[in-house]
């Protein structure tokens, strides 16, 4: 009888255990410089997995991992994604290591919270010199993926009351890091009492991200 009760509690822990495990767990990126890397820390995140687990039946670990871009944890996640409004700074070892994780297949989402813009593009030139950061055409797969953005990317905050633009790092022709400027889809995943966007504006955002989320994961898994 002893034997039998240890039996089925192993059976239940190791459904518990397939039932608890995830495809992927995305990551925030943790950097030097003084910036706030943590800004959207709360709810930004945690919402898009929750969209795209319910809207594109992804299976996404809820809980997002925080990780510094020198570590080699970094190559365990398929989509990084980074925002702030300050300071950024990577030294020759982080840029090294940021650029070995793009190159293997890795995705940078990089969300400018408001003054972030001339600090994030030298940065990048640490990481790839030999590649610009380019506006991505509207005609691009990853604008027409589950959700459909013939437009491009959409607005979200004023900031300078500028039109949105996404800028792109391109790998032998392979997107591998997308920059929102003067849109800030970060700050529309958080909770809406955080911003007082409109649900409209929101859902945009959601939409937006899931693109860029199933652009990446499709591309991840034709890589490895």
């Amino acid at each position: 009888m002893k034997k039998l009760a240890v039996l089925l509690l192993a059976i239940l822990s190791l459904g518990f255990k397939s039932y608890t495990s995830y495809s992927y767990q995305i990551g925030l990126l943790k950097y030097n410089g003084g910036g706030d890397w943590y800004s959207n820390l709360e709810t930004s995140l945690p919402n898009l997995i929750k969209f795209c687990n319910t809207n594109l039946k992804t299976n996404i670990n809820p809980e997002q991992a925080i990780v510094d871009v020198g570590s080699k944890d970094i190559f365990n996640y398929p989509f990084i994604h980074m925002t702030g409004h300050g300071n950024v700074i990577f030294s020759s070892q982080e840029a090294e290591n940021l650029r070995n994780y793009l190159s293997a297949g890795g995705f940078l989402h990089i969300s400018d919270n408001y003054g972030m813009d001339k600090f994030i593009r030298p940065q990048l030139k640490k990481v790839f010199p030999e590649l610009d950061l380019i506006e991505i055409p509207n005609s691009h797969a990853v604008f027409h993926q589950k959700f459909e953005f013939p437009n491009g990317l959409p607005k979200i905050h004023e900031h300078d009351k500028k039109p949105p633009q996404a800028f792109g790092l391109f790998l032998k022709g392979k997107l591998i890091c997308f920059y929102d400027f003067e849109c800030d889809l970060g700050d529309g995943w958080e909770n809406p009492e955080i911003h007082n966007d409109s649900e409209e504006a929101r859902q945009k955002a959601l939409k937006m991200g899931a693109n860029l989320l199933s652009y990446a994961l499709l591309n991840f898994e034709k890589k490895n």
